[in-house]
């Protein structure tokens, strides 16, 4: 008996006038995280400070215009801006470091936020990634599906106590519609992008936010509603993955270690997953879809300390 074919893993090949993504790194602050919540096998003693990485998507529009996305806004640099439910979990996650966030990155390097910024897009809204959204006053918030309705609602493991009532301008935010695999829930106070899902390489669900095969934006479920990854085509054959929270140590995605469980307070197991068997799936895509492409793919997460102590150099320049 013959065995069954699997479908090859393939990128979308590059056109012949193929636009391009430039990509740097900015600071979005550091929080410290302890080992034994996050990896198997872990020092039960060890906490690392481990940056919040946030990044500067520029694209070229036909005309020569210049797009610019902020793909995650880091930690407030006002913590007492949390609420309530979360800033009582703050101080288990000291020593924090607010500054610099991506605003200062952004005026330092010549770039305005209130002018210069198209779009933010939040990989999710988790209080070290929702950062300060006031200072984008002009700026589109994209954010997955079911992010407003865990506003209002919560997510397991984290009750809507942990949540601003409102922290993104309703008028300026579009959420991106529903999918299969991800949360269904959806409260349309904002209005929902007129993207459209469909499948890239082994992911199921994608969008070519720009419509040219420069910037695709990946449902990565699992972690948080709404979660969101960015693969972006930095040459014709080169890629970044920005893996956003699908995992808090590499060691996971080169599986060295697995993702730890730990007491949830009520005599039963947990993860920093809100829906972990969907994160574990996302995960296997992702390994899968890396071990595909090798070396032309380049991976990074959000709280990759190593990744952004070897890569200082690919962060934002202050002007001169």
């Amino acid at each position: 008996m013959s065995m069954p074919q699997t479908k090859a893993i393939q990128l979308p090949p590059p056109a012949e006038n193929q636009a391009l993504a430039k990509v740097f790194a900015l600071n979005g602050g550091f929080l410290t995280l302890p080992e034994r919540l996050f990896v198997t096998d872990a020092d039960p003693t060890k906490a690392v400070t481990v940056p919040s990485l946030c990044f500067l998507v520029e694209h070229k529009t036909a005309d020569t215009r210049t797009e610019r996305i902020v793909f995650d806004l880091g930690i407030k640099r006002n913590l007492t801006q949390y609420a309530d439910g979360m800033r009582h979990h703050i101080p288990a996650r000291q020593p924090i470091i607010t500054h610099p966030d991506t605003r200062a990155s952004l005026t330092d390097a010549g770039l305005d936020p209130e002018k210069d910024i198209d779009y933010v897009i939040l990989s999710h809204s988790h209080w070290d990634h929702v950062g300060t959204p006031s200072d984008y006053p002009n700026s589109q918030f994209i954010v997955g599906s079911g992010t407003l309705h865990m506003y209002k609602h919560g997510a397991p493991y984290y009750p809507s106590e942990m949540f601003e009532k409102e922290p993104l301008p309703l008028e300026r935010t579009r959420e991106l519609p529903p999918t299969s695999e991800s949360y269904s829930q959806n409260t349309f106070s904002a209005r929902q992008t007129e993207h459209k899902w469909q499948p890239l390489a082994n992911f199921p669900n994608a969008i070519d936010f720009f419509c040219d095969g420069s910037v695709y934006i990946i449902d990565t479920p699992g972690h948080l509603p709404g979660h969101l990854n960015l693969l972006l085509r930095v040459e014709k054959d080169k890629w970044i993955y920005l893996g956003g929270d699908c995992c808090h140590d590499t060691r996971i995605l080169t599986g060295e270690r697995d993702i730890a469980l730990y007491d949830d307070g009520h005599g039963g197991k947990r993860s920093v997953h809100s829906d972990l068997e969907s994160a574990k799936t996302t995960l296997a895509r992702i390994k899968a879809f890396l071990d595909t492409f090798g070396d032309s793919v380049e991976w990074i997460v959000a709280h990759d300390l190593n990744w952004a102590t070897q890569n200082q150099h690919r962060f934002l320049a202050p002007k001169q």
